[in-house]
């Protein structure tokens, strides 16, 4: 067997030799014990040619069996926890097929590191590398996780502690764009079969990352760069690597299971199964967390789903006279197989690898050590915003990073608060992105782990001047570009900055109005804003943050400024409490008559986004006044709105009351939840 990688000189001096994993005993035995027939056939098989039956010895000399077994999105799951089965029983897994087949490999399509649970993220993701490393993991693409902590430390740390190969053949020098900045492609021979693995991350992780990491590189098309190495793979020159079957691991992935989202051409995913030449023999995909199978144009094209609760097996048959791929099937495995009445996982697919076990201890040890501290406690849940959506093919509430949540505006509080302890600067308004929130808080005390959980990037938190026409266009650019993963991405915001928004309106022109402690802000005035360093670089597609003046990185940790807080409210004797007034509320009031609106007409005003969307209190009713005059109550409609802030919704109507003149400013309260907001309506 040999591997080769191309792409970029990377120093590699202090890197574990890389060496293929001792088979675990009896791993085979378990796969059988639980029904699973293993791909492979005995031409893959350690048995002299004169043992094999006449069907199989003329197989073994036609054709070369191999096995491909793929995860992606595991995001240092290595303790068994529900349906993560853990990195343990995930080896077991791996190493049953190459007890059936040595020619096995063990790739990944990205994110193996980075969002990652307590035990691994407090101590850097190395339980994570050192448990693949141990499973054998020989080749992986990059995913945007992995550029969690900047390009550098990809390079310098991550990748020479991983025995598997990383590949970004769509990663290149920012000073030099045609010259790539990580290994392009690897090889591992067979029975004189070579298969190449090309691999390639989304392009959109410049806003999926802080750009202040990335800033040495830039991301080019996934599909163009895999097409010119797949190219190369196949052009018959030896001098720059050769393959005979070629896959490529991407990190990008589609929006749904359903065959037409892989395949829709609007898309970053459709692009590429669409876009791939005819020398990619076969896609694995990650990114999005889903699970699909698909075969496209006679290619698979397939996702594992996420956290190693399941695991792909590709049976590739190649035709040694031919030169041809004969047959390429590809099976998922759930790892999960019996569930208790009340839906906890009681049997998985393998026993754990007794040589992996050890590991996960030592380092789950260490984690209960460290994060067993309580810090506080919380008066009731902070939670993350939800929607309906399937997992494991059960319908349940899944995250909705487009609704505003306790948690979002919770951790907002907490960063205005920190950086104004400091007393470096007076700052306005905190902003928190909802992709930076991994976990819930639940109510009752607060340990170290939880507070880990819910921010495990490790960002610093960053001051900045914005103008008030700054601070618009930052909540306008929630509504997200034409073809981001996600159309709107809701900013939790520090209490005292209220606004109103039309969701119907056009790009650009959605906030209507923006309060700062009951006053409108002013468009020319300088504001200072707080935001954790991956926003304030422009992340998640808020580039007006990027462009804020004379900012500052305080160096304050964003969990350390978790911790501190909630040792202030310890000092004080006080719990942490969720507020449950919404801090956004959709307004969109009916349009006046030719002549503008006049006392005695009658206005309908559409409201939205008046409920949280998991256990908070429920508006209920909610109430239009002028002054202390109450114009009119409606109940809410608690109808989930999917990927977007609307749930929560009501119409009122109301005549204008006779003695309403000019600008007229009229009340919205919820009196359940303390929600109170306002519109203007110039009467004439």
């Amino acid at each position: 067997m040999q591997h080769r990688s191309s792409g970029a000189e990377l120093d590699r001096t202090n890197a574990p030799t890389r060496s293929r994993r001792r088979l675990a005993a009896g791993a085979l035995a378990a796969a059988t014990a639980v029904g699973l027939t293993l791909g492979g056939s005995a031409a893959a098989q350690a048995v002299p040619d004169d043992g094999l039956p006449p069907q199989a010895l003329a197989h073994a000399k036609a054709f070369v069996d191999l096995n491909l077994v793929t995860v992606n999105d595991f995001h240092g799951r290595i303790e068994q926890s529900g349906t993560a089965a853990g990195i343990a029983r995930l080896a077991t897994a791996v190493d049953s097929f190459r007890a059936e087949n040595p020619n096995t490999v063990f790739a990944a399509a990205g994110d193996m590191i980075g969002a990652s649970t307590f035990t691994s993220f407090i101590q850097d993701d190395v339980p994570t590398i050192e448990t693949l490393n141990a499973a054998g993991l020989d080749v992986s693409a990059v995913g945007n996780h992995e550029f969690d902590k900047g390009f550098a430390d990809l390079t310098d740390r991550v990748m020479p502690m991983a025995e598997w190969e990383y590949l970004g053949a769509n990663v290149y020098h920012a000073d030099a764009p045609d010259e790539p900045a990580l290994p392009e492609y690897w090889t591992e021979t067979f029975q004189g079969v070579t298969i190449g693995f090309v691999g390639a991350v989304t392009d959109e992780l410049p806003s999926l990352v802080s750009p202040a990491g990335i800033e040495d590189i830039t991301v080019g098309s996934p599909v163009e760069a895999a097409n010119r190495v797949a190219d190369q793979l196949s052009d018959g020159s030896e001098e720059n690597g050769e393959a005979d079957i070629v896959i490529m691991l991407v990190h990008e992935g589609a929006s749904t299971t359903d065959i037409a989202s892989a395949t829709d051409p609007t898309t970053r995913f459709g692009d590429i199964v669409l876009n791939a030449n005819d020398n990619i023999d076969a896609i694995v995909s990650g990114h999005t967390h889903l699970a699909y199978n698909h075969v496209i144009d006679g290619r698979p094209v397939i996702s594992s789903g996420q956290y190693g609760e399941r695991f792909s097996n590709m049976d590739i048959t190649f035709n040694i006279k031919s030169g041809k791929i004969a047959q390429m099937k590809n099976t998922i495995y759930t790892m999960a197989t019996a569930f208790d009445d009340r839906g906890n996982v009681t049997e998985y697919l393998f026993e754990p690898d007794p040589e992996i076990v050890p590991i996960v201890a030592e380092a789950t040890a260490l984690a209960n050590t460290l994060g067993n501290v309580e810090l506080g406690d919380a008066s009731a849940d902070f939670n993350r915003a939800r929607q309906p959506g399937v997992v494991n093919g059960v319908p349940t509430l899944v995250e909705n990073r487009g609704g505003e949540s306790t948690l979002g505006n919770f951790v907002a509080d907490v960063q205005l608060w920190s950086l104004n302890e400091d007393g470096t600067r007076d700052v306005d308004v905190a902003f928190m992105n909802p992709g930076g929130l991994r976990a819930d808080i639940a109510a009752g005390p607060v340990t170290y782990r939880e507070a880990a959980n819910v921010q495990p990037f490790a960002n610093t938190l960053v001051t900045m001047d914005l103008t008030g026409a700054q601070v618009k266009q930052v909540l306008e650019e929630q509504w997200q570009p034409a073809g981001a993963s996600r159309p709107f991405l809701k900013l939790g915001v520090s209490a005292g900055l209220e606004y109103t928004y039309d969701p119907s309106a056009a790009a650009g022109s959605h906030i209507t109005e923006i309060l700062l402690d009951g006053m409108a802000i002013d468009p020319a005035a300088t504001y200072s804003v707080g935001v954790n360093s991956f926003l304030a670089s422009g992340g998640d597609n808020f580039l007006t943050l990027d462009d804020g003046a004379n900012k500052s990185d305080s160096g304050k940790i964003d969990l350390e400024s978790m911790v501190d807080y909630f040792a202030a409210l310890e000092a004080d004797f006080q719990m942490a409490t969720p507020d449950f007034a919404q801090r956004a509320v959709g307004v969109v009031v009916s349009a006046p008559d030719a002549d503008g609106y006049d006392p005695g007409d009658q206005v309908t005003i559409d409201l939205s986004s008046l409920d949280f969307s998991t256990n908070e209190p429920q508006a209920g009713t909610v109430a239009v006044s002028l002054g202390a005059t109450e114009l009119d109550s409606e109940a809410v409609d608690r109808a989930y709105t999917p990927t977007t802030d609307e749930i929560g919704t009501a119409t009122v109507m109301f005549a204008i009351p006779a003695d309403a003149s000019g600008p007229t400013r009229f009340d919205i309260t919820v009196v359940s939840t303390g929600t109170t907001s306002s519109f203007v309506i110039d009467v004439d």
